[in-house]
């Protein structure tokens, strides 16, 4: 019988075993044993959870029960290399290793993002990274103890509240350190995720794409910043597809998508003060797409500004609306 037939029936039996044992078991030399399953990990045939000494190795089928269901690490901010903790925390985690192609290669670069993030602008001694499986879904948890994102955003930027640091974070291409990012990271992980969650202070912004939405709710006090992110192991997107949407290959990071509702959590009325809140920062784009969703009504004021004032300052960039009600709608057209 084929020597890796033999090993996948011990294990059959074992469920998991060291190199070690699979040589003491068959009476190969250890540095024997470790080539031929370094064969069938790479085929696929079987599973390594681990590195050095402590690593063992399983049967696909046996992945969820021998697996962990959550990995974990606490990370001192200094040298930090993202492809190292990602390649750490999920050589253990069976979930991601076990997931489509198109979802492995969204969580990566997502917690890439988020890492990354903490690392060069959170200020924080330590950082906390976690991997968890849920359902069917894989989470990824990034938590510092540093200046937190809105306060850092709003003293940055000169902004008065934490609301004006969450507009700006969601148009994208906004960062507060031009010299090392381009300010996308937020803005296409918090799109292709299923569900993306910021929190620091007393704020937290949830952004639910199963359901096209988003909430801003108060927090128990959180100093430091904690990312939050979920997706379906199953799911059908991929990232490229995102990445086409809004920044295709010959054009770059070119369009965004705006939700006017932003502007409305602290007014009940949208007028012109809050259309140049909006337009700040969108030199940047080639078009920019307003969702008026759940948006009731606005000013004359604020579509004069946007759709003649700003359009006719700025005629080489597309502006485009969508779910508008009668009443957006027809202040829009009063305009033109």
């Amino acid at each position: 019988m084929d020597i890796r037939q033999k090993i996948k029936e011990f294990l059959t039996i074992k469920k998991r075993a060291s190199s070690t044992e699979i040589a003491r078991h068959f009476g190969f030399t250890r540095q024997y044993a470790s080539q031929v399953l370094r064969i069938m990990a790479n085929a696929g045939e079987i599973v390594k959870f681990g590195s050095t000494r402590a690593a063992f190795y399983t049967l696909p089928k046996f992945i969820d029960e021998i697996g962990p269901s959550a990995v974990r690490l606490r990370l001192k901010n200094e040298g930090v290399k993202e492809h190292e903790v990602f390649d750490r925390l999920t050589s253990t985690f069976p979930a991601f290793r076990t997931s489509p192609e198109n979802v492995q290669s969204i969580v990566h670069y997502a917690f890439s993002e988020m890492l990354n993030n903490a690392i060069d602008h959170s200020g924080s001694d330590e950082i906390i990274v976690e991997f968890v499986k849920q359902g069917g879904l894989i989470k990824f948890i990034v938590n510092d103890f540093g200046i937190g994102i809105f306060n850092n955003v709003m003293k940055k930027r000169g902004l008065k509240n934490e609301h004006e640091a969450i507009q700006d974070l969601l148009k994208g291409k906004q960062t507060t350190a031009r010299e090392f990012h381009s300010g996308e990271g937020i803005f296409f992980t918090s799109k292709i995720a299923d569900k993306f969650s910021l929190i620091s202070e007393r704020t937290e912004l949830i952004i639910d794409n199963n359901i096209g939405d988003f909430f801003i709710k108060k927090h128990r006090r959180k100093h430091g910043t904690t990312v939050l992110f979920e997706i379906k192991i199953n799911a059908a997107k991929k990232l490229t597809d995102v990445f086409k949407h809004f920044a295709p290959v010959d054009e770059g990071f070119n369009k965004t998508e705006i939700k006017v509702r932003l502007y409305t959590l602290d007014t009940s009325f949208i007028s012109r003060s809050q259309a140049r809140r909006l337009l700040a920062g969108l030199n940047d784009f080639k078009e920019i797409v307003l969702d008026f969703e759940k948006v009731e009504t606005i000013g004359q004021g604020f579509a004069d500004e946007i759709f003649r004032v700003w359009q006719a300052a700025h005629p080489q960039k597309a502006i485009k609306y969508i779910n508008a009600n009668e009443n957006v709608e027809f202040m829009i057209k009063r305009v033109f």
